[in-house]
Order: C-alpha cells, then sequence, then structure tokens
C-alpha cells in the first residue's frame, strides 16, 4: 500500500477534493453549529473557509464572489442561512471568543 507521499499529484487532488465535499457537506448539515462556536473551537469558521475557497480560484485564474464562494461553503446563499440558522451570540461565546482572539473584530 502507498502512502500519501507516493500518489500522483492528480490522485492527490482527487482525495483533497473528496474530503473538501465531505468537510461542505457536514457544515452544510451541522447547522446548529454557529460560526462563533467554530472560531472559538478551531480558529477558522465557514466565512473563513469561503474566503480561502475565493482565494484559491484567484490563484487558478477563476473570478468567484465572495457572494458565489459563500453560497457554495453554506450551501445556499449566505443571507438565507443566517436568516434560518444564524443565532445572537451568547454572553459566554463572545467572552469564549475574546479570550480566543483579543482585539479581533
Amino acid at each position: 500500500m502507498a502512502d500519501h507521499t507516493d500518489l500522483a499529484s492528480a490522485d492527490q487532488d482527487k482525495l483533497d477534493a473528496a474530503a473538501f465535499r465531505r468537510l461542505l457537506a457536514h457544515l452544510q448539515d451541522r447547522t446548529d453549529v454557529q460560526n462563533i462556536d467554530l472560531m472559538i473551537l478551531t480558529d477558522f469558521c465557514r466565512n473563513c473557509l469561503s474566503r480561502w475557497y475565493q482565494e484559491a480560484a484567484t490563484e487558478a485564474g477563476l473570478e468567484i464572489s465572495t457572494e458565489e464562494a459563500r453560497a457554495r461553503v453554506y450551501g445556499m446563499p449566505y443571507g438565507d442561512w443566517k436568516a434560518k440558522y444564524q443565532t445572537e451570540a451568547t454572553p459566554q461565546q463572545m467572552a469564549a471568543f475574546e479570550k480566543r482572539h483579543p482585539g479581533h473584530d
């Protein structure tokens, strides 16, 4: 059995893409997990992931808007997701976020 360092670039890309699609599906299914929770625990959220997606598109010479990138990550327009699933951050969440990310806006 080959380890990941022996994979051809195209095979690695296929595996990376499959893992990314699975991550997106997982995040789209877990609408109960708020972005602030992700930021507190992992230092990234759906918006970060959509920004990385947009940056990757730019590096590949493709033009994808912020809203298009967010729709890809959220599985729907960002405004729709916010209206359906986003809740107000609790004081405890805000305190945990500030502790982890002092001075972050």
